[in-house]
C-alpha cells in the first residue's frame, strides 16, 4: 500500500505541519493531528535522548484517546523528522526508537541514507525527504525515499531559492509519487494552489510558531505576528546551510541583517554536544504576513480549512476573462 493510499480519508486538509527545530513539541503535534493535518516534530527537540521515547508514547496515548472520543473524525497520522547528516550522533538512537514505535511517517533532512529508509520500510512506515533541487530529489528517490518535500523559495528555516513553479514542474516531469510543497504557506488558498501545481500536501511551518502549543518564546511569537515577507533574511551564517530568518531577531543579536558574512558549510554540526551560537536568531518563512495574532493551533487550522474550501470552490468556475469560444478549440 502506498503512502497516499494509507493516509486517504484521514485528513481535514491536505497539509503537513512541518517540524520546527526547538519549537515543535507533543502539544503542537497532538493539536495538529487531532485537527486533521499531519503533525510533526524533530527527534532532536527531545533532550535528553531518553525523552524521545517518552514523547512518542505520550503522543500515541493522546491521539488514541482522541480517537476513542471522536470515532467519526479520528486523528491524522504523525511524523518525526530525523536529521541524517553525518554530524548527528543521535541518529542511530532516534531511528531505533522510531522503529520500535513504528512511526507512520519519517521526514528526513540533510542527506539521504538508504539504511534509514530500509529501517522505516521494515515495519511498513514511509519516508519523505526534503530537498531544494533536482539533484537532491533524484538522489533521495534513488536511495529509497517514498516521497519528496520540495522546499522552495520563501520557506522558513533551511530553504532553497527556486520558485515553487519551477521546482514542482521539473519534479513532476519524472516523479509521480507523494510530494509536499513548502514555501510561504500560511493561507488556505496556498494549499489549494499547491494542489493545482501538482503537490499532494501543503507544508506549513512558520504560522504554527504563533500558537500557544508551540515551544517558542512570547517575543518570538509576537515577532511572527508583527512581521511580514520584507522582514525575512536569507543567509547561511546561522547553521552553514542557507535558510530564512527574522530580520528583527538578527538585529537584536547585534548583527547587521543587510550585511551578513557567509558561513563555511563544512562547519555544519548537528551533534548532541553542539552549542547553538545564534540561539536568539529565529527562523521564519515569508508567509507570515498572513499571521495577525497568536491563536490555538486548532483555530489556525480551522481558518486554513475555510480558506482552502473557499479557494477550491472558486476554482470550479472558469475565469471571467475567458472567451468561451476558445473552450472548443
Amino acid at each position: 500500500m502506498s503512502l497516499l493510499e494509507k493516509f486517504k480519508g484521514r485528513l481535514s486538509l491536505p497539509a503537513i505541519g512541518s517540524p520546527l527545530f526547538i519549537i515543535s513539541v507533543p502539544d503542537l503535534v497532538v493539536a495538529q493531528c487531532t485537527n486533521g493535518i499531519i503533525g510533526s516534530m524533530p527527534s532532536l527537540n527531545a533532550r535528553p535522548a531518553e525523552q524521545f521515547d517518552e514523547w512518542l508514547h505520550e503522543i500515541e496515548e493522546r491521539l488514541a484517546a482522541h480517537d476513542r472520543a471522536h470515532p467519526d473524525r479520528p486523528s491524522a497520522p504523525y511524523a518525526i523528522n530525523l536529521i541524517v547528516h553525518r554530524s548527528n550522533d543521535r541518529l542511530e538512537h532516534d531511528l531505533a526508537v522510531c522503529v520500535k514505535r513504528q512511526v507512520p511517517l519519517i521526514i528526513t533532512s540533510l542527506g539521504a541514507r538508504p539504511e534509514v529508509n530500509q529501517a522505516i520500510h521494515s515495519y511498513g512506515g514511509f519516508v519523505m525527504h526534503d530537498v531544494i533541487s533536482q539533484r537532491f530529489a533524484h538522489s533521495a528517490i534513488d536511495k529509497g525515499a517514498d516521497g519528496l518535500i520540495l522546499v522552495a523559495a520563501g520557506a522558513g528555516g533551511h530553504a532553497g531559492a527556486q520558485s515553487p513553479f519551477a521546482l514542482m514542474q521539473e519534479t513532476r516531469a519524472w516523479f509521480d509519487g507523494p510530494i509536499a510543497l513548502s514555501g510561504a504557506m500560511a493561507h488556505g488558498r496556498s494549499i489549494a494552489a499547491a494542489e493545482v501545481l501538482g503537490a499532494n500536501f501543503g507544508y506549513i511551518g512558520s504560522a504554527f510558531i504563533a500558537t500557544p502549543e508551540a515551544r517558542a518564546l512570547p517575543d518570538q511569537k509576537q515577532m511572527i505576528v508583527d512581521s511580514a515577507a520584507a522582514d525575512i533574511v536569507y543567509t547561511n551564517l546561522i547553521t552553514g546551510v542557507h535558510g530564512n530568518y527574522l530580520k528583527p531577531s538578527i538585529a537584536r543579536a547585534g548583527l547587521d541583517p543587510d550585511n551578513l558574512p557567509s558561513s563555511d558549510p563544512s562547519a555544519m554540526d548537528f551533534g548532541s554536544s553542539r552549542t547553538k551560537k545564534w540561539k536568539d536568531i529565529w527562523g521564519s518563512g515569508q508567509g507570515i504576513g498572513m499571521v495577525d495574532k497568536v491563536q490555538p493551533a486548532g483555530d489556525l487550522i480551522a481558518r486554513l480549512r475555510r480558506e482552502y474550501h473557499a479557494a477550491r470552490a472558486g476554482m470550479a468556475a472558469p475565469s471571467p476573462l475567458l472567451n468561451p469560444a476558445w473552450a472548443a478549440v
